[in-house]
């Protein structure tokens, strides 16, 4: 059975401007006999306006003539001329110029080495390559490997700036989720380790103790001085 739009609105209209019962139209509508009644008490969808499935090519006049002709008659509907408006199109694969196709390679070797966090998925709908050639740029397994060196697609022109500063993000976002989930902090900065682990309090220690032996040979031969 085709699936009409916006049933409830079409309810309404169908429970004000037609003699339709209840059952027929909730079998239309894809609802229940119950919501219909509450449709019709002002109970359910008061503040929906009603659409007209005639006007929007969902319903025939001689559907509708027949089904108030015949209580048991149930409704077809037809495809909306709307529909195709409201479905949503599927981007094509991203074409690259031929020119362009051999530096492929070099752009997927600087996502390897400057962002591993991104997906393969990503990579191979960014570049519009697959995922076949990623894992043989990375296992170097590629028919050109000895020549490939990584270099960004913005410079090679296979991505604007935009598109890969989403596609970094994207990729940055979901590993810092990952990494909350599985209790894995990041550092700020780099950190020091405690005096007791690396041996520097002994360390500190021994200076503070040659310390005081200068200065006490200094007193002496301040002394020493003044007794001349």
């Amino acid at each position: 059975m085709t699936e009409i739009l916006m049933p409830k609105a079409t309810a309404v209209w169908l429970v004000d401007n037609t003699s339709l019962t209840f059952d027929q139209i909730a079998d239309f509508c894809g609802l229940h006999p119950l919501e219909v009644k509450g449709i019709a008490d002002g109970e359910v969808a008061r503040d929906i306006r009603g659409a007209d499935p005639i006007a929007n090519g969902q319903l025939s006049r001689e559907e509708l003539d027949a089904a108030q002709d015949n209580p048991k008659y149930r409704m077809k509907a037809q495809k909306s001329r709307h529909a195709e408006l409201l479905k949503p199109v599927k981007k094509a694969p991203r074409y690259t110029p031929v020119s362009r196709r051999q530096d492929r390679p070099d752009a997927i070797a600087w996502f390897l080495r400057n962002h591993p966090e991104v997906a393969d998925s990503q990579i191979a709908r960014l570049l519009g390559t697959t995922k076949a050639t990623i894992d043989q740029v990375r296992n170097r397994t590629h028919w050109n490997a000895a020549n490939i060196k990584p270099v960004d697609p913005v410079t090679l022109g296979l991505a604007t700036q935009l598109e890969l500063d989403a596609v970094v993000k994207k990729a940055a976002e979901k590993k810092a989720k990952d990494d909350a989930r599985k209790g894995i902090v990041e550092p700020d900065g780099p950190t020091l380790e405690p005096a007791s682990e690396t041996g520097a309090s002994g360390a500190h220690a021994e200076a503070d103790h040659d310390d005081e032996h200068e200065d006490a040979a200094s007193h002496e031969y301040d002394d020493e001085g003044d007794e001349d």
